[in-house]
């Protein structure tokens, strides 16, 4: 844990691989609330570079006594990455306040750390890119390039 300030977790579902929006009729309610987060995510961004973050945590140490000054939100939403999958573009998430183990914490502060969440995830989004397998989005990316060559210029919505 040395060295260690700002840890992060999270799911991730690329949005772009979503074929179905309906809610299964057994679905739970969480279930079908969280369905409909991510219905609600497709409709505002889109599936192209989008990337639904849930199950997200985001927890900073203030003092290196995680039981005095560990402060914790619980994140969700979308990030959006450039052109080329290769860097973070924008992020609009749902950032809440979780647990916290700092008796000085005040409003302002929460404020200010639930801010410096979104920059949290954006270095650590990319960190994740970084990671993965970019020679995939690559392929991905030259597959639809030539889709689009190949065809009159034009490429469906919501890929």
């Amino acid at each position: 844990m040395l060295g260690r300030w700002v840890e992060f977790e999270f799911d991730c579902l690329p949005l772009r691989t979503i074929t179905r929006l309906d809610v299964p009729l057994d679905a739970s309610p969480n279930y079908e609330a969280f369905v409909l987060r991510v219905k609600a995510a497709l409709a505002k961004h889109g599936t192209y570079n989008t990337y639904y973050l849930h199950r997200a945590r985001c927890v900073f140490h203030l003092t290196n006594d995680p039981d005095r000054g560990r402060v914790e939100f619980h994140v969700e939403g979308v990030v959006m990455t450039g052109e080329k999958d290769l860097k973070t573009k924008a992020v609009d998430l749902t950032v809440t306040l979780g647990e916290e183990t700092c008796d000085w914490l005040n409003e302002p502060a929460v404020e200010f750390l639930a801010e410096s969440v979104k920059h949290s995830i954006a270095v650590e989004f990319d960190r994740y890119i970084q990671a993965g397998d970019l020679t995939q989005t690559e392929k991905r990316l030259e597959k639809i390039q030539r889709q689009i060559e190949e065809g009159d210029g034009f490429q469906a919505m919501y890929l």
